[in-house]
């Protein structure tokens, strides 16, 4: 991957962290945003990277993920997948389950890669579909990463809503033809996702969260995938921390249980909370983000307080991972407001987000 073009830099709380964002290309050269919340007044405990869930993005969406866990002391880095968020490429669309992993793949072990990184723990954090994200990515280099942090991880289909296998083969037949059809049907997400009313409006009011039915091809990619985690979840032998509302109804809390049941790891930890919907860290009271949010941060606290006792793998630094990456700064940006890269080629809809215009594709 390559910076095509700029950081711009937020003292949202100067004494606990520092925004950053840029522009990167990835292998199939459509340009990717990625953020991240660096700890001002001291060296992180380790690395954090999120994986984010279907249609969601990171700057805002996940922006509560990433200052809680800076002001905790963790680096934390996001990637909005092609597609998503403020990246580019067609609305939601996935080709690929495994350019999403690799994207991601690339990305970040480009972070790992600099300097001062180099020996730093390395976590992964991923919410509902980005818990499949995180499992593949373990998967791929399986001694790389230090642990996983997954939030109702979509890594089953629950018998409760596994389609038809002759479904299933009919929709197959016609995905190459109509692979970025919206016609897959499916419940309101966010009215079961988000139990908080008036979280659950910020989420409508996000436009770049992708509201509309799944595109035919990336149904079918996300539904493979989960089936393919589900015959090998034994596989998975990195230290973890599942959680899940034991109300949600949009990923089965089943589905962590068998993870949890399944994996080889012996460092495994599972969380249940009553009463919780899916949306644990975005959608619940504040008194119940909290909780969950402490929970994260304790057992992330246990597996960094000795540094020593983290055994970080080494990367291996190839012309891949230290390919020319200039950050060129973006003119007029204030410390006092968070400015975007600029892409004057876009065309634009501006949508309302949180009380600022973002600038958002077509497609």
């Amino acid at each position: 991957m390559s910076l095509r073009s700029c950081q711009s830099q937020k003292n949202v709380k100067s004494s606990e962290f520092q925004y950053h964002e840029e522009y990167i290309r990835n292998a199939r050269g459509v340009e990717v945003f990625a953020c991240r919340w660096i700890p001002s007044s001291s060296s992180p405990k380790a690395l954090v990277f999120l994986c984010h869930g279907y249609g969601m993005e990171c700057s805002d969406f996940m922006k509560e993920c990433g200052i809680r866990l800076a002001s905790a002391g963790y680096a934390v880095f996001g990637l909005d997948y092609e597609g998503h968020g403020r990246s580019m490429g067609s609305r939601c669309y996935i080709k690929k389950f495994e350019n999403v992993v690799n994207d991601c793949y690339d990305y970040y072990t480009s972070i790992c890669a600099q300097e001062e990184y180099m020996e730093k723990g390395r976590f992964l954090y991923g919410e509902s579909m980005g818990g499949a994200v995180t499992l593949l990515l373990h998967k791929k280099d399986p001694s790389f990463w230090n642990g996983a942090i997954l939030v109702a991880p979509m890594c089953k289909i629950s018998e409760k809503v596994k389609p038809h296998p002759v479904v299933i083969s009919v929709l197959t037949r016609v995905e190459e033809l109509i692979p970025k059809w919206k016609i897959v049907p499916t419940k309101n997400v966010i009215d079961a996702a988000f139990k908080d009313l008036v979280k659950r409006e910020e989420v409508r009011n996000n436009k770049l969260i992708y509201q509309e039915k799944p595109r035919l091809k990336t149904a079918l990619e996300m539904l493979r995938t989960s089936m393919n985690l589900e015959d090998t979840l034994h596989e998975i032998t990195m230290p973890f921390f599942v959680l899940h509302g034991e109300a949600d109804t949009v990923t089965d809390p089943e589905i962590s249980k068998a993870l949890y049941e399944k994996a080889s790891t012996r460092d495994k930890t599972l969380k249940l909370y009553p009463g919780m919907w899916h949306a644990l860290t975005s959608g619940e009271p504040d008194c119940n983000v909290d909780l969950v949010f402490a929970d994260i941060i304790t057992w992330l606290d246990l597996r960094t307080a000795d540094p020593a006792s983290l055994t970080v793998t080494p990367i291996r630094v190839t012309t891949t991972t230290t390919r020319s990456i200039q950050k060129v700064p973006v003119k007029g940006v204030s410390n006092n407001s968070q400015g975007r890269p600029k892409r004057p080629y876009l065309n634009l809809l501006c949508g309302l987000n949180r009380g600022r215009l973002v600038k958002i594709s077509k497609e």
